[in-house]
């Protein structure tokens, strides 16, 4: 397993081995050591397991979940391909307003972490494309938020040759500075301190 620190704040990604035969092929997308190395802590104790199915176009985020509660989460394709993108959109974080990005897909099974707070977008490639997300509180519809992700301030890395295919949610999401502006954006110190208490006993 190859970790590689992303370049907003305490964002991961991890590119497994994957072992091929003539039966097809075996890969461990999560691993307790290497992402113990990396983050400095176990995984957080899953609450949920999430998995979407999009079509090529497909623009999904960006995402966020009101802090507190909070939610971190772990996130792989499984299927097709797809940009994965996270922002920092954390007050006071030493790295809010950038983002970073990596190409996942159903071959490397390449993974993201995403600390508590951060803002989450991915868009589908392939027809097809299936992510996973290991998620460390449950879904509730009224913590879920959302910022533009189109918004020029932003810049995602959203190809020319794609035509964005968004929910109406989405398509209505603020700007982050008018999120900003509005108070509704997580604070960064209080991000990390739920942060600094997810964890499992180690095995």
């Amino acid at each position: 397993m190859h970790a590689r620190a992303l370049a907003v704040e305490g964002a991961f990604e991890f590119t497994p081995k994957v072992f091929p035969d003539d039966r097809g092929s075996f890969v461990s997308p999560h691993q307790h050591r290497a992402f113990v190395e990396a983050v400095g802590r176990p995984l957080f104790p899953v609450t949920q397991t999430n998995v979407s199915t999009s079509r090529r176009g497909v623009l999904r985020g960006v995402h966020y979940t009101l802090t507190p509660p909070g939610t971190a989460k772990y996130t792989c394709c499984v299927r097709g391909k797809a940009i994965d993108i996270v922002v920092d959109i954390r007050v006071g974080s030493p790295t809010y307003g950038r983002w970073d990005s990596s190409v996942l897909n159903g071959v490397s099974y390449r993974s993201l972490y995403l600390p508590v707070g951060v803002g989450h977008a991915f868009v589908a490639l392939e027809d097809e494309t299936m992510m996973t997300y290991l998620l460390s509180e449950p879904y509730e519809p009224d913590h879920e938020l959302a910022v533009d992700p189109l918004d020029p301030a932003l810049g995602l890395p959203i190809p020319a040759d794609i035509e964005p295919i968004m929910s109406q949610r989405d398509l209505a999401a603020p700007t982050l500075a008018e999120a900003a502006a509005a108070g509704l954006l997580p604070d960064y110190a209080t991000c990390r301190e739920i942060e600094s208490g997810l964890s499992l006993p180690a095995g």
